[in-house]
């Protein structure tokens, strides 16, 4: 009885084995879905769009988006966290994935434990745009005037927490100067305040600021990125300008649910990285500043661990008590 039963496991189980290959081999046979945790229209979901219809090119099938706003990204995310292992459920997401653990008491999902990352899509560097009013050119007039405290600085951000706001933090701490926060609902509350001399810097998301920057209403400092953007050559990065390995901006990347096979995550690496190589979509990402930056599964899981540890210090030094 007892040989009997365990020859139907060992059945199975070579069974299973067989089987396994076959399903990553005719992968995809069906439509996937890619969950955005933002509305239509923004960074993330621009990004998921353009990667998605490549994909849909190659394999011959649907890729669609779908997007799932609200609760700063966490709705989308844990739908993506509790979804079927089986790669027809994918996520792209933003940097909010390792900045809200530390601005929530408790999360509906791990954002290392339950994910199997695929592969990191692009690096959105900030730019640090002054109102022409505050009377500084360089990013080392203005952290001089800064340091003085002879003149009034605010700066805004997208919200408490966001991006935009832990970014400046960043700044405030390796730079050693202290100036006050305003938060907005939104980047383009904070856009239009700064524009309208409201608050005299911002880090500010780069294809809706440029523009301003290029008709004199707005001054670019600095860039965010670890090198000088394809967009805005002419900035330079913090971290050129004295401040070492200083990053500030946003990213967007893939991901599916933890324990989905490991044949089919390296298929999808393979796909997002071809997508993001294509020179039309390369090109106009960066032409928008956006950087391409795809890699491995193995890099990106590295990439997400790091910038949990980083934000976390940021968090902490800056005080920001998790909500």
């Amino acid at each position: 009885m007892h040989k009997h039963i365990i020859g139907i496991l060992c059945a199975t189980l070579v069974g299973c084995a067989i089987a396994a290959p076959g399903h990553a081999q005719s992968y995809p046979s069906r439509p996937i879905r890619v969950l955005v945790p933002f509305a239509p229209g923004g960074g993330t979901d621009l990004v998921a769009r353009a990667v998605a219809a490549k994909m849909s090119d190659s394999f011959g099938t649907s890729v669609v988006v779908d997007n799932r706003p609200g609760g700063n990204a966490n709705i989308g995310n844990e739908l993506a966290a509790r979804a079927l292992p089986d790669g027809y459920t994918l996520l792209m997401t933003s940097s909010a994935l390792t900045i809200n653990p530390n601005l929530y008491k408790k999360l509906p999902y791990d954002p290392v434990r339950d994910f199997a990352p695929i592969s990191l899509a692009t690096n959105v560097p900030y730019m640090l745009a002054a109102h022409p009013s505050l009377g500084v050119n360089t990013l080392q007039e203005f952290l001089t005037l800064a340091r003085a405290k002879t003149t009034p600085i605010s700066f805004g951000s997208a919200g408490l927490g966001n991006g935009t706001h832990l970014s400046m933090e960043l700044l405030m701490l390796v730079a050693k100067i202290d100036i006050v926060h305003v938060p907005y609902k939104g980047t383009g509350q904070a856009l239009t305040d700064l524009l309208g001399n409201q608050i005299q810097v911002y880090w500010a998301t780069m294809p809706p600021t440029l523009p301003h920057v290029r008709s004199g209403r707005l001054k670019g400092l600095a860039v965010g990125s670890l090198k000088r953007t394809k967009a805005a050559p002419e900035l330079p990065t913090v971290s050129e300008l004295g401040y070492p390995g200083f990053e500030a901006g946003s990213w967007f990347g893939m991901l599916a649910p933890a324990g989905t096979p490991k044949s089919v995550v390296a298929r999808l690496n393979k796909e997002v990285v071809a997508a993001l190589a294509a020179p039309e979509l390369n090109e106009r990402l960066s032409a928008e500043g956006a950087e391409p930056a795809a890699n491995t599964p193995e890099e990106f899981a590295a990439f997400i661990k790091n910038e949990l540890v980083k934000w976390a210090k940021v968090t902490k030094a800056a005080r920001i008590a998790a909500q």
